[in-house]
């Protein structure tokens, strides 16, 4: 090694150390542990591709085949719920755990059930604070921003957020699926370079196609006037 990389190297030394000792293991392994669980029902439930046979999973979960429509569904509301009220817990005792108290990945991991919950204004100004202090990516407090104002029904800033919805067919007596879209966007024109500034490294063209959604500027009006029932 060459003696100006091996000094280098000892000089770092010290702040690694620091640094590793600021973080806490136990919190980590909880949300680490946290994460999985929230995957894990969501991979069941919309990544068929990842799923085993139906037979395969049911009897992996103990359960009856007939039951897994209503069962995983389940499983993830509960999940959910329990996750919540833990990061409560952990939101009053640490604030928000970021990078320096647990790490990256890790750090996403209260992000993400706060982002599946179906309450999160009351978070955001902390999801913001930590996002503008690099405990977090700022792109993430971007796409619960966005999810926010689209369940206001308000424009969205970054264009991240897509909507589904089914209207009931009155010949048949079914609810039927509409084609996906993108939530309509604030000065649209400009979504891309928000995007960028935010740490997002696609378009919002590519995120749709992505997501198998063909992009189309859409105004609140324009959805006014979608057919619901």
């Amino acid at each position: 090694m060459k003696p100006l990389l091996l000094l280098l190297l000892l000089a770092l030394l010290p702040q690694l150390a620091a640094a590793q000792a600021a973080l806490n293991p136990r919190l980590k392994h909880e949300l680490d542990s946290i994460y999985a669980v929230d995957q894990k029902w969501r991979s069941l439930l919309f990544g068929p591709h990842l799923r085993p046979r139906p037979d395969s999973l049911a009897r992996a979960l103990g359960v009856t085949r007939e039951s897994l429509p209503a069962y995983i569904p389940g499983q993830l509301l509960r999940t959910d719920s329990t996750n919540l009220l833990r990061l409560k817990q952990i939101l009053k005792q640490y604030g928000y755990p970021g990078k320096s108290l647990v790490g990256e990945p890790t750090n996403e991991a209260a992000w993400l059930v706060i982002q599946h919950s179906d309450n999160i204004r009351p978070y955001l100004p902390l999801i913001k604070k930590a996002a503008d202090k690099g405990e977090l990516p700022f792109y993430l407090y971007a796409q619960m921003l966005d999810r926010q104002l689209m369940r206001d029904s308000k424009e969205q800033r970054y264009g991240t957020q897509a909507y589904s919805y089914s209207v009931l067919n009155p010949r048949t007596g079914r609810r039927e699926p509409q084609p996906p879209f993108v939530w309509p966007i604030i000065n649209p024109a400009q979504v891309n370079e928000r995007r960028r500034q935010a740490g997002f490294t696609t378009t919002v063209e590519q995120s749709a196609a992505i997501l198998h959604i063909p992009y189309r500027v859409l105004t609140l009006k324009d959805v006014e006037k979608m057919p619901k029932n």
